[in-house]
């Protein structure tokens, strides 16, 4: 039913919506995994900051489609803890503004390691802080489609800090960034 020439873009749209269908799926079973104890879930430790820079190294591509930037400092540090890096990331990069950047930091002390996700993004209202860590809550639903996602990422960063015994610290201001600390 669909014409010769049309059959390219159809196959693209399907091979789309199926890939995001399927980070949905993905996510909501991290998600469930964690809500049961995190049954199945590694828990071994690995380097933060190695993590940080293979996590950059996958989004650099994308911050650089924005005219944007992503870098990494700090020091190596041993934690429990490697898909929220993913997520904090991956939503720094997407919520930022064209030529904006984002760093992300690794400090290890002598009782807690600190991951830092900063960048120069659209920023976060006041209202909807305290809401962007429940599933599917998006702060600008007219750009979900164009941004991607599942809606799910800070959720999922949420629970993971709980299940890893680590605490979430948010600081943003609307047009200025967004800030998120992980405290393991």
């Amino acid at each position: 039913i669909v014409k010769p020439e049309d059959v390219n873009g159809f196959a693209s749209d399907i091979y789309r919506e199926s890939q995001r269908l399927i980070a949905l799926v993905e996510d909501i079973i991290h998600l469930s995994r964690l809500d049961e104890g995190g049954d199945g879930l590694k828990m071994e430790p690995v380097d933060l900051l190695e993590l940080a820079r293979q996590t950059a190294g996958r989004l650099e591509p994308v911050a650089r489609r924005a005219e944007g930037s992503i870098q990494v400092k700090g020091s190596p540090a041993k934690v429990r803890g490697d898909e929220m890096v993913f997520n904090l990331c991956d939503n720094a990069v997407k919520y930022n503004q064209t030529g904006g950047s984002v760093t992300v930091s690794v400090e290890p002390g002598e009782h807690e390691t600190v991951l830092t996700v900063a960048d120069t993004g659209i920023g976060i209202p006041d209202q909807d802080r305290d809401r962007v860590f429940e599933r599917f809550y998006r702060v600008d639903k007219s750009h979900s489609r164009q941004i991607g996602g599942t809606g799910l990422g800070l959720s999922i960063v949420k629970h993971g800090a709980i299940y890893h015994k680590a605490k979430v610290e948010l600081k943003s201001a609307l047009g200025e960034g967004t800030t998120v600390r992980i405290v393991f």
